[in-house]
């Protein structure tokens, strides 16, 4: 697959403060006479190094950790990096560290390459091995998402699955002679981790950093004409993440073919320092490098085109900039700059009350009147102003954050990224109201910045969780005195012409917020880097301990409160304290809430309180390990929704709260480290609602009627016992009904958000609410006791997909009793199967506790529900059957069309 070529810079006119710019964003592509090509296909793989390795291909001498440790608090203090001794040992790092200089600004801090190619002579590096035993794969590919579980040790918080290792790639690469005057480049969205890359047996490059895009020259090592045996080594260690880091080429993977005279790598930046609704600046500054041996003299011209909804070019050329001349020595590098003004600019926005209109930067760079390179830069025009005391503006208009957190993984798909996973996730965050993603706790895959761009959504765009300070034994601590710098541009250059990216937190709950002084000067040098490199958008820091007298917030443009601002544990809210020490920053909720539930599991007694933490008999169950779904509960370090609103509501200067989290995610399984999974998410792991969603709902869009009632009412052994009954409702006052019988009228008090009944008596039958708003009928609501299950039903949320292995369709079943009513507490095993041109990728139920592989095809509902994933095979149109079987229930079907894609 050939592709216009893409750079996702995101720059974005920021007005901070009071004053200050305004934006532009993009993604940057190379088309012809450049090109850019998927090579996700064909690749080969292999778990571990070979036998009788003679020299360990490690990047650096790591510590020996001689302790695992799981379930530990998230918000425990980080610890001092452990001393290691590398000087008698070799290591790749001499070889690697080079392949980061395009992003070190000092050159005489620039790495130099020791003679050599270590690892040249290991059997897997040759091109004459044979790897016909290994599996083919085609990337994304994440190698541990197919487990099997780890039931027994401290693996909770890497998700039970066997993550950390070493894996080996292979694949052909086939270049023409007719390339020989083109720089041949490899670009890597995303490697899980310590990347090492050989071509034809030398060494190319590396990138420790598992989350970060880089790019590595081939050009030297290419043999034009013929075949090349590109290779690729993984070293995942364990103890190295708090969460499920994955393991493999789990991003996409390019072949980027260019003049010898281009573009450089995310090589535009696009920003629009005045904007309004009859005009916007758009200055457009291009970096060009001359990988030739001779002076380069080249023009280079700007042209600007509207995109559609779609993405697509709509109509001609709407503005232009001539950039000039530009003359650039053998092997060096020229920046050109130029401005232009656009009339009556489609601003971009964010959903629902702004439409997110796109445009496309066209760059040439031409010699002799001859085009050698074209860039495209997607990018939007908006202004952005950060106000301390009423929160965020976009393009004039006040909009609260709406937020939650998301981890990078995908559930029952892993790390793996797909663009289709990502897209359903962030519509339902839609959905519910959210109009903002924190990407925590690094950077994302480039194609989730291009939806969230298209869609509408606001970003926090992330790229440490620590810094030298450790959270685990081997986490990335190690890297980041070498890498910080490296890292931290590269994530900039990438994303800074995105509109949705709206502020940039360089580190979040680091260990430096204890080092006073030593921190801040980290923090300072972080600061200053997003300040060099986009100076249109604030940086910021995830605060869960510093407090405002302390020297780290005075480092940071932004006040990032974790659970600070409601309190954590017995401390008192923060956010006067933050205001009183810092009234012309903006302040705001980085991560709010951490509530835990686990959908559909109701536990008895119910407490009065509006929020307590996670304890046996009270929220949690530690045999079943799963947490009450009334919604009351919440890690130590963190509160229910409904505190959590109140602290914001309290506070009217805080600009709003990224939630903790949006989905459950794999790893991280607070307060039951014997699980795979979270249970912060206000939807669960494969994708279902849980009550909490409707919290949020309410709150974040008000005008849409809403009513909705929990708990279930199906309890045999019930009868006669006290079941609180709670409704969730964007009005502001309710009854309740129980068989017709009211049990009284409530209105919401201050500070108040879902209306309790708490001394309901559970007798068989409905339960009906009718909710009201300034006094008129809202919306209703009702619950049934059901009979046993008798049947299943199947949902598809997309009957079309594409013929092309990417595509996905999420397949609901719902198990139901004879009446066609869901079954709220079925656990009934259900065998999917399928028919036509497609294949089931996973299955899950969002249950934490399971250890049933998600590429099982046979999987217990877990409290009435499943899912089943379903794709169609590449190139092969045509009608998929979907089948869904359990004993004694009625079977049922779903059918879906698989299109070959238009042209």
């Amino acid at each position: 697959m050939r592709n216009s070529f893409r750079s996702r810079r995101a720059e974005g006119a920021l007005i901070c403060m009071l004053s200050l710019a305004v934006p532009a964003f993009a993604t940057a592509q190379t088309v012809a006479p450049g090109e850019r090509i998927s090579i996700n296909a064909g690749w080969r793989f292999q778990l571990g190094d070979p036998e009788g390795l003679a020299t360990p291909l490690m990047y650096d001498v790591r510590p020996i950790v001689t302790l695992s440790e799981d379930g530990k608090e998230a918000d425990a203090k980080p610890e001092e990096a452990a001393k290691v001794d590398s000087a008698r040992q070799q290591v790749l790092k001499p070889w690697i560290m080079p392949s980061g200089n395009a992003f070190i600004n000092d050159p005489a801090r620039r790495y130099q390459r020791p003679a050599g190619d270590p690892g040249s002579n290991v059997s897997y590096v040759q091109a004459s091995f044979d790897d016909g035993t290994w599996r083919d794969v085609t990337l994304p590919h994440d190698w541990a998402i197919a487990g099997p579980f780890i039931a027994n040790g401290p693996y909770g918080g890497m998700g039970r699955l066997p993550s950390w290792g070493i894996g080996w790639y292979r694949k052909k690469l086939d270049i023409p002679a007719s390339d020989r005057d083109r720089s041949i480049f490899l670009d890597i969205d995303g490697a899980m981790s310590y990347a090492t890359v050989w071509l034809n047996g030398k060494l190319v490059g590396g990138w420790p950093y598992g989350y970060n895009s880089f790019r590595l020259d081939l050009t030297p090592q290419v043999t034009f004409g013929g075949s090349n045996q590109l290779v690729v080594r993984l070293d995942n260690p364990p103890h190295s993440a708090r969460w499920y880091p994955g393991g493999g080429l789990y991003r996409n993977v390019w072949l980027t073919k260019t003049s010898r005279v281009h573009v450089s790598q995310w090589g535009t930046q696009v920003t629009t320092p005045q904007v309004s609704r009859s005009s916007a600046t758009i200055d457009v500054a291009v970096s060009i490098d001359n990988d030739s041996q001779t002076e380069a003299s080249v023009d280079v011209s700007t042209d600007f085109y509207a995109l559609d909804e779609a993405g697509k070019r709509s109509g001609g050329v709407v503005a232009k900039i001539n950039h000039g001349s530009a003359r650039i020595a053998a092997g060096s590098n020229a920046r050109v700059q130029g401005s232009t003004t656009l009339a009556n600019p489609r601003l971009w926005g964010p959903r629902p009350t702004q439409t997110p209109n796109r445009y496309v930067a066209v760059t040439t760079v031409s010699r002799a009147g001859k085009a050698i390179d074209r860039y495209e830069t997607r990018f939007g025009i908006r202004s952005l102003r950060l106000d301390p005391n009423s929160g965020v503006y976009v393009n004039d208009e006040r909009v609260p954050l709406n937020g939650v957190n998301n981890h990078h993984d995908l559930g029952a798909l892993g790390a793996a990224f797909n663009v289709r996973a990502a897209e359903r996730q962030l519509e339902m965050l839609q959905e519910m109201g959210a109009n903002a993603v924190r990407m925590s706790h690094n950077p994302p895959a480039p194609e989730l910045l291009e939806l969230t761009d298209r869609m509408g959504i606001l970003v926090m765009d992330e790229v440490f969780d620590v810094w030298e300070r450790k959270k685990t034994p081997l986490d990335f601590h190690l890297i980041f005195p070498d890498w910080h710098e490296q890292d931290l541009r590269s994530m900039l250059r990438r994303d800074r012409n995105h509109p949705s990216v709206i502020l940039w937190s360089v580190g979040n709950e680091v260990g430096e917020q204890y080092t006073c002084e030593h921190g801040a000067a980290i923090a300072n040098r972080l600061v200053s880097i997003v300040r060099e490199e986009d100076p249109t958008r604030l940086a910021t820091t995830a605060m869960n301990w510093a407090k405002p007298e302390m020297p780290l917030p005075a480092a940071v443009d932004v006040i990032s409160l974790n659970y600070q601002g409601a309190g954590i544990r017995s401390l008192p809210g923060q956010f006067p304290a933050f205001r009183e020490r810092f009234p012309n920053k903006l302040i705001l909720s980085s991560e709010s809430a951490s509530a835990l539930s686990s959908r559909g599991e109701y536990q008895f007694p119910v407490p009065g309180t509006i929020s307590g933490p996670v304890r046996p008999g009270s929220g949690g169950d530690p045999k079943t390990c799963q947490v009450s779904a009334y919604e009351l509960f919440a890690a130590d370090f963190g509160s229910s929704a409904d505190r959590a609103f109140a602290a914001q509501d309290q506070h009217p200067y805080v600009a709003g709260e990224f939630v903790w989290t949006g989905w459950d995610y794999l790893g991280e399984p607070t307060p039951y480290y014997s699980s795979r999974s979270s249970y912060s998410g206000i939807i669960d792991l494969a994708g279902f609602k849980k009550d909490r969603f409707y919290l949020y709902r309410a709150r974040w869009r008000p005008d849409v009627p809403l009513a909705h009632l929990l708990p279930h009412w199906t309890w045999p052994g019930r009868e006669g016992e006290v079941t609180p009954v709670h409704l969730i409702t964007s009005g502001d006052e309710a009854e309740l009904f129980v068989n017709g019988k009211s049990q009284g009228r409530k209105k919401r008090a201050a500070y108040e958000y879902r209306l309790r009944w708490d001394y309901v008596t559970y007798e068989p039958g409905e339960l009906r609410a009718v909710s009201y708003k300034n006094g008129k009928e809202w919306a209703t609501a009702s619950v049934r006791t059901t009979d046993a299950p008798a049947k299943l039903e199947l949902t598809a949320d997309r009957s079309r997909i594409q013929a092309d292995g990417l595509d996905l369709s999420f397949i609901t079943v719902r198990v139901l009793d004879n009446n066609g009513q869901p079954a709220p507490t079925a656990k009934n095993s259900i065998r999917f199967s399928l028919d036509g041109p497609g294949e089931i990728v996973a299955t899950d139920n969002g249950d934490p506790t399971s250890f049933v592989p998600f590429q099982s095809p046979v999987r217990e509902a877990f409290n009435g529900l499943a899912l089943v994933i379903v794709r169609g095979k590449p190139d092969r149109a045509g009608k998929i059957t979907v089948r869904a079987e359990s004993t004694a229930l009625e079977a049922a079907t779903v059918t879906l069309s698989s299109a070959k894609q238009r042209e």
